[in-house]
């Protein structure tokens, strides 16, 4: 993949996009959760991301903008099914067996893919002492997490789907963190970023329309059975969670780089524990406070390196100007 430069962006609106990104994604973890008790999950991916998508393409289309771009639409659906329908798609799926609180700890690890899949930048990572360490402390946080569900397995406090559940939380990372990288190293000015961001979340949403067929969602699914709460847990993924942070999101890896977005890893589990704490009945446990610590500890040290980096080139633009 070839590495793009990065383009120059006002101070104020990446400070705006990345407080977008990191508050508002950590709340979607809970909003989630509180949607399934309305919709079936494949059903709650293809409306949330199909309903996003054509918002945001229609008022692209409004502004004047231009809609279609066969090289660019192609990259967006490889970028948008592999962030949303593989890394959102693989949440909402497990948030029927699992809290919200403790299926963001897991998928907290992103940021530690975001190193192992950027292949252009691996001679530049795996030289350095604090990226490596990162990575291994931040395996072990995964595995302390992973072997307390199996003991819980093992004692029969858990069911075999939340097992499976837990399994499929270690691709999702994966998933969003390749399709990231997808899209940062095919960035083009083909299209605007809305466009852009509209394509993947149109693609997305599309790829969740198999699974409602397969799994029959639509033979037990009754709209008017579906509470208010559920409608308006809906509208917030859609319009923030989607249109407003997805769209921060794609624009500030276009902007900045991919594994400084991707610093959103510190704060979503945060934000995500907090809500489930103070507004459901879900408990967390202290090694799994544990774990985020570790995972987040190893988020530290793999982006410690080019926040030293960056400094220093910013001091020598000083010094030059």
């Amino acid at each position: 993949m070839p590495v793009l430069p990065i383009k120059k962006a006002a101070p104020l609106l990446v400070i705006l996009a990345f407080g977008v990104v990191y508050i508002v994604w950590g709340s979607t973890y809970f909003f989630i959760q509180k949607a399934l008790a309305g919709f079936p999950p494949f059903f709650l991916g293809a409306f949330r991301f199909l309903a996003a998508g054509f918002l945001l393409i229609a008022w692209c289309k409004i502004r004047g903008e231009k809609i279609f771009d066969k090289k660019s639409i192609r990259h967006a659906a490889i970028a948008g099914i592999l962030m949303l329908g593989v890394g959102n798609g693989l949440v909402i799926w497990v948030e029927q067996f699992i809290p919200s609180g403790l299926v963001a700890i897991l998928v907290s690890s992103a940021a530690m893919w975001f190193v192992i899949l950027d292949k252009p930048k691996w001679k530049e990572n795996f030289k350095n002492t604090s990226t490596i360490a990162g990575l291994i402390i931040g395996f072990i946080g995964v595995v302390l997490l992973f072997a307390e569900q199996m003991m819980q397995t093992l004692n029969g406090d858990q069911n075999n789907m939340q097992v499976i559940g837990i399994g499929l939380l270690l691709l999702a990372p994966i998933g969003w963190a390749a399709g990231s990288l997808y899209s940062k190293s095919n960035s083009t000015d083909r299209v605007s970023v809305s466009v852009n961001t509209s394509w993947q979340m149109i693609a997305a949403g599309l790829a969740f329309i198999p699974g409602t067929i397969i799994t029959s969602e639509f033979k037990e699914f009754n709209f008017n059975e579906v509470s208010v709460d559920a409608w308006l847990s809906m509208l917030y993924l859609v319009i923030f969670g989607s249109i407003a942070a997805f769209s921060a999101y794609v624009w500030l890896l276009s902007v900045r780089p991919a594994t400084q977005v991707s610093t959103y890893a510190y704060v979503n589990p945060v934000v995500a524990v907090l809500l489930s704490l103070f507004f459901t009945n879900e408990k967390i446990t202290l090694i799994q406070i544990f774990g985020l610590v570790v995972i987040l500890g190893s988020v530290l040290l793999i982006n410690l390196a080019k926040y030293r980096k960056e400094k220093q080139e910013i001091q020598q633009s000083i010094r030059n100007s």
